[in-house]
Order: structure tokens, then sequence, then C-alpha cells
């Protein structure tokens, strides 16, 4: 029977009882095939003690096709998570600041209404309180009576 020389050698892993001529493989393609079948088979084990068990040195290990292909799969999910939880913290970035403008907005107005017409440096300062501040404010203007009332819970709240 004629032995038949295979292009690709790495049939012999998948069939080894089989009599093939698989050609002289290099040492890259070696190497690449024992990081494969040590991953495959010893996938409890650190890298350290794969590359002791198939007498490969770190740096082959590490350029191996699997490692790339394991760490660029791994790359890629910690690039798709980091996506997804900045969408998520971008989301409720969003959500606060529209609360805050939208309280801020129908505080003012309710001063406004209760105190008189606010100065331009009164809106920034009340603008500018975080969302607590503001609910506060709404909260304690209900007790207003003029802009005396507004100047001192700012003065004692700012």
């Amino acid at each position: 029977m004629q032995e038949t020389e295979i292009d690709h050698w790495r049939v012999v892993v998948l069939c080894p009882r089989r009599n093939l001529n698989y050609g002289r493989p290099q040492a890259a393609e070696l190497d690449d095939l024992i990081a494969a079948i040590l991953i495959s088979r010893f996938s409890g084990r650190s890298i350290q003690e794969l590359c002791a068990m198939g007498g490969i040195t770190l740096e082959d290990f590490t350029e191996s096709v699997a490692y790339r292909e394991i760490f660029g799969r791994g790359e890629a999910r910690g690039v798709a998570l980091g996506e997804a939880r900045g969408v998520a913290l971008g989301e409720a970035r969003g959500v606060a600041l529209g609360q805050a403008q939208g309280e801020a907005k129908v505080t003012l107005r309710q001063l406004s209404r209760r105190c008189g017409p606010l100065s331009a440096e009164q809106e920034s300062l009340i603008r500018s309180l975080p969302l607590q501040r503001l609910e506060a404010l709404a909260k304690a203007l209900l007790d207003f009576e003029g802009m005396a009332d507004l100047d001192a819970w700012l003065a004692a709240n700012v």
C-alpha cells in the first residue's frame, strides 16, 4: 500500500492509528499543535504547567494560534462587556441629568410664582443644585412667603 502525503498534517491527530505520511511539519506548526492539545486536555492547569508538560517555552505557547484565538475571544467578550456597561452607565447618567433638569425647571417656575422674578445668579445657583437639594427646595418653597424666605433657604442650604 502506497503512503499518501498530506498537506494538512493535523489530520494525524484526528486519526492517530492510521499510517499516514504527513510530511515534515515546521517547528511553529508543532508548537501550535502542542499548545492546542495541552489546552484542550488540561484546561485546569496554569500556562506554566502546560508549557512544562509540552516541553515548549512560554513564548512559543503565547505565540500559538490556539492561544491567540482564545485571547482574542476573551478580548472580544471584554470589549462587548465594556460597551454594554458604558451604555448602561451613560443611560443612567442621562436619566439622572434629565430628572435634575426637570426638577430645576419646575422648582424655578414655582419659585417665580411664589417669590417673584428671580435674579440670574439665583437661577444659576438653583440649576446647579444636586437633585436631592432641588427636591428639598421644592418642598420648602411651599411654605415661602417671599424672596426673603428663598434667600434664607439658599444661605442655609448651599
